[in-house]
């Protein structure tokens, strides 16, 4: 994902990525399983499997699927063992990338993100290069068309969001890690319908691309995703939409 004032544009691409059912089926009953067994089963307690149910049912993941990923998680099944990991490096132009991947072979995981890295003008770097430059946020976006800002200002602030920003057709509300879902409760309990709520890392700045640039990471973006043991990447860069338009 790219800085929170571009989601739109990038998350359509992944969007398109994501479009490939069984990638995407692997990618959520891995993050179910994992949220399952350092949280526990119930979901009352345990937001990140909430979360992660959630975003299985929105792409009509059968409830088999999501109960057997869960027993995986708690030990009812066996299952394979997980891990979580993140990488950090450095992307066309200096932008820097940050990786949530789950592996079951860290070695190999690692050495696949390298080639893909190094493949597309970036380069691994070591743990701690870029963490620095993201802050772990809530992140609630609009459609911009469907819903109306000023409704969507007061019912953030009045719930506790940090900032609500509007751009484009999109409209984005940025809260605390603490606040998220008090956040995003109030915003249900309107029935005001959200493209996207979750945790995410926001960069604090991003760094502009030319053509060239932008063109190697929109391809080191796709590969990256295209990896089964990556669940999130993020990035601290930006496009001008005239760019991003002659790109396709």
């Amino acid at each position: 994902m790219s800085g929170h004032s571009k989601w739109s544009t990038i998350k359509r691409r992944k969007g398109a990525q994501d479009a490939k059912r069984g990638k995407i089926f692997t990618k959520l009953i891995r993050e179910i399983t994992i949220a399952a067994r350092m949280g526990g089963k119930d979901q009352t307690g345990n937001a990140r499997l909430r979360s992660a149910i959630a975003a299985a049912r929105a792409v009509n993941m059968p409830k088999d699927n999501i109960e057997r990923a869960i027993k995986k998680g708690t030990g009812e099944l066996e299952g394979y063992s997980l891990e979580e990991a993140i990488y950090e490096g450095y992307g066309p132009g200096g932008v820097a990338i940050l990786v949530e991947a789950l592996t079951d072979n860290r070695n190999r995981t690692t050495a696949e993100l390298r080639y893909v890295l190094n493949k597309h003008g970036g380069n691994l770097g070591e743990a701690g290069c870029v963490a620095w430059m993201f802050d772990k946020k809530g992140l609630i976006v609009f459609n911009g068309a469907e819903v109306d800002e000023d409704e969507i200002m007061e019912i953030a602030l009045e719930a506790g969001a940090e900032d609500v920003k509007g751009e484009d057709d999109q409209i984005e509300v940025i809260t605390l890690q603490a606040d998220f879902e008090e956040v995003k409760k109030s915003f249900e309990e309107q029935d005001i319908k959200y493209d996207l709520a979750e945790v995410s890392m926001i960069p604090q700045n991003t760094v502009k691309l030319d053509e060239k640039q932008a063109q190697q990471m929109l391809k080191l973006m796709d590969a990256l995703e295209d990896s089964d043991d990556v669940q999130n990447v993020y990035a601290n860069f930006d496009i001008d939409e005239e760019i991003m338009d002659s790109l396709g």
